[in-house]
């Protein structure tokens, strides 16, 4: 077996570089990566380095964190997996002792090791990945390592729409029909809602999110926004706002939006400062931060495994793990075409 990794030599380079097999410590299992999703934070990697710089310059740094593939060697104190079995992995490892892992919301630990950031920017772009047993999750026989990979998006948008409590009759707007909002949008169809407003600039993403249940879409660049959901929804507007496009603009909108008493959850990662109208959401409107999830990937690929997820349906291009250059490059430059693309790095 030989291995290699695919690393950030200087933002906007990729290089494949040889690399040893990791060796799994007794509580790992050593994992042949099959698939890797592209996320936007992998992405913006790419075209301008981590989002948190490493301290040291001449840190390695990997990208993906979105994976699956199959077991091939086992720590000897590792009990629930063999060679053979399909897995994916949670990407972030949390300390395990702080007061958020205690309290179960290991998702916000200060000290959580997260796949291609800090401490290690170790990515999963790579043939032999090795990872605790606790964070892996072994794959139902009906679901395939594409869709294993993609499940950690997936339960970003589980995530948020089990904090937002969405239920059947709620009115729901997401604003941003990328990877996340269309992950939003079938997490909502699942817990029941069906009164969807999906908004997006981009055609392909809102025949997507057609595709995937949106029971209305609009164009926000060429609509009133706000004036065409009051239309669709009623003057009151909707009971909860997901900003998934990680935008200002869209951050911006939202409490033109929201009803009474509704709620506004920010799944995408905003920079900078964000003014916000405090006069129209002077009402007991609630504003929620999400970040990753907690918990979730069990509901997630139990959703996928079911068929009420459909992940697979949403990945516009697959790529070879040696045209990992041109897939970020395509990433960076043809974003009105992909919605979601993946690497083939073996299988």
């Amino acid at each position: 077996m030989n291995n290699s990794k695919a690393i950030l030599k200087t933002p906007g380079t990729m290089k494949i570089i040889p690399a040893d097999i990791p060796v799994p410590k007794d509580d790992e299992v050593l994992i042949n990566i099959e698939y890797v999703g592209i996320c936007g934070s992998d992405v913006h990697g790419f075209e301008s380095g981590p989002f948190i710089p490493p301290k040291d310059p001449n840190q390695e740094i990997g990208l993906g964190h979105e994976c699956a593939g199959t077991v091939v060697a086992v720590g000897r104190g590792v009990k629930k997996f063999k060679i053979g079995d399909k897995v994916n992995i949670e990407p972030g490892v949390p300390c395990g002792k702080c007061r958020y892992c205690l309290e179960g919301k290991y998702n916000i630990c200060p000290d959580v090791d997260f796949m291609a950031t800090q401490p290690n920017y170790r990515g999963a772009l790579t043939h032999y990945l090795c990872h605790p047993e606790s964070f892996t999750y072994k794959l139902p026989e009906n679901m395939d390592t594409m869709e294993g990979a993609l499940v950690e998006p997936a339960a970003v948008g589980i995530h948020a729409a089990m904090l937002a409590d969405v239920k059947p009759g709620k009115k729901i707007v997401i604003l941003g029909a990328g990877c996340i909002g269309l992950m939003t949008l079938q997490a909502c169809r699942c817990m029941g809602a069906t009164d969807i407003v999906v908004v997006d600039v981009l055609a392909k993403r809102l025949e997507m999110a057609l595709k995937l249940g949106a029971r209305h879409v609009i164009d926000g660049a060429a609509a009133d926004v706000a004036s065409r959901c009051q239309e669709l929804l009623g003057d009151a507007g909707a009971d909860i706002v997901f900003e998934s496009a990680g935008a200002q603009a869209t951050v911006k909108l939202a409490p033109y939006l929201v009803m009474r008493g509704g709620k506004i959850m920010i799944v995408g990662t905003v920079p900078g400062d964000t003014p916000i109208n405090f006069l129209k959401i002077n009402r007991e409107v609630s504003i929620q931060t999400v970040f990753r999830y907690a918990n979730r990937f069990p509901v997630t690929i139990e959703a996928i495994s079911s068929g009420r997820f459909d992940v697979k349906s949403m990945v516009t291009n697959i790529y070879d793990y040696e045209d990992v250059q041109r897939a970020f490059e395509e990433s960076v430059n043809n974003k009105k075409d992909i919605i979601k693309g993946v690497i083939k790095v073996a299988g």
